[in-house]
């Protein structure tokens, strides 16, 4: 699958079946995530690649919004030392993995932890440092792609030489 074609079909994807990721995938997966732009070089991001049936579940009860990540067979956690822009370089650093995952024909859905108040207790579980922030845990496996949700048009938000309304 070409990259326009990923980025087109990638979908949040909370319903996955119990077929593993193979570690060479997840491993790509980072490594996209690590090749992403950084503003000045600076690669705050760190990744916590979790397979821990055990983990993932705790992982789920922690995150509000994230219970699928339970049953997802893998998330990558996305960490972050304070410094420069990491919470772009986060953004950039998940993106990659969303896109590279889509084109292994993979499912993942972000879940947000930054500045939410189980941050601190899902950095706990996976052994982040305390100086590290935790940005969001990505579900990662083989699923059902729901259909696209609606998108406003082209039309709508491309602006040409001055924003126009």
């Amino acid at each position: 699958m070409d990259a326009i074609e990923a980025l087109k079909s990638r979908r949040s994807v909370r319903a996955y079946t119990a077929k593993p990721v193979a570690r060479e995938i997840l491993e790509e997966l980072v490594d996209c995530a690590r090749l992403a732009p950084s503003g000045m070089n600076v690669q705050p991001c760190d990744f916590v690649v979790i397979t821990d049936a055990e983990t993932r579940e705790r992982i789920a009860e922690i995150c509000e919004y994230g219970p699928f990540i339970a049953e997802a067979p893998a998330c990558i956690m996305l960490v972050c030392r304070e410094e420069g822009l990491f919470l772009e370089d986060a953004a950039c650093a998940a993106l990659s993995v969303m896109v590279a995952a889509r084109a292994h024909e993979l499912g993942t859905c972000w879940v947000h932890a930054f500045g939410k108040d189980c941050e601190h207790e899902l950095g706990a579980t996976a052994g982040v440092p305390k100086d590290h922030r935790v940005v969001c845990v990505l579900a990662v496996g083989y699923g059902d792609f729901p259909p696209p949700p609606p998108k406003r048009e082209l039309s709508e938000v491309l602006h040409w030489d001055r924003f126009v309304e």
